[in-house]
């Protein structure tokens, strides 16, 4: 198998785990919120930030790595715009999962805390920002999916 292929499988199997994870952290964080109990949130807040350490961290990384060494084996240019895009809609993901990742771990803090403690409702400040890590998952997402197409369909515009 050649370098490309490889580097290619790897650049593929890494979009996947990224934005799997993120989905299904996203999924439970987003249903654990609202399920009311509060050992459940702080079980589920507390394991989306391990898997974004273990897994989504890594892979942030592989992506741009294996990418720029795909774009420049097969000779693309930075200006192909398919490619610009893109790149443009990584870099857009990344600066809303950059804030969420703080996000996450004060409410993983923030949800054990008030486990730990023995009260059945979490603090306005959790819920707050859980919105805000909501409203910064949406446009991330949409970006990902766009950079799926974009990937996938290679447009000639």
């Amino acid at each position: 198998m050649s370098m490309y292929l490889i580097l290619k499988t790897l650049h593929i199997l890494s979009s996947v785990l990224m934005v799997g994870t993120g989905f299904g952290s996203a999924f439970y964080m987003f249903f654990a919120n609202r399920t009311g109990n509060v050992h459940a949130q702080a079980v589920v807040s507390r394991l989306v930030v391990r898997a974004d350490w273990w897994f989504t961290t890594p892979t942030i990384i592989v992506q741009p790595v294996s990418g720029l060494a795909l774009m420049h084996m097969a000779g693309w240019s930075w200006t192909t715009p398919w490619l610009l895009l893109s790149i443009v809609l990584y870099v857009i993901a990344g600066l809303c999962w950059l804030p969420v990742v703080t996000i996450q771990i004060r409410m993983a803090r923030l949800a054990a805390e008030t486990a730990a403690h023995g009260v059945s409702t979490m603090p306005q400040e959790y819920f707050r920002l859980a919105r805000m890590w909501e409203y910064l998952g949406y446009p991330a997402f949409v970006a990902m999916l766009g950079v799926y197409y974009l990937m996938v369909n290679k447009p000639a515009w």
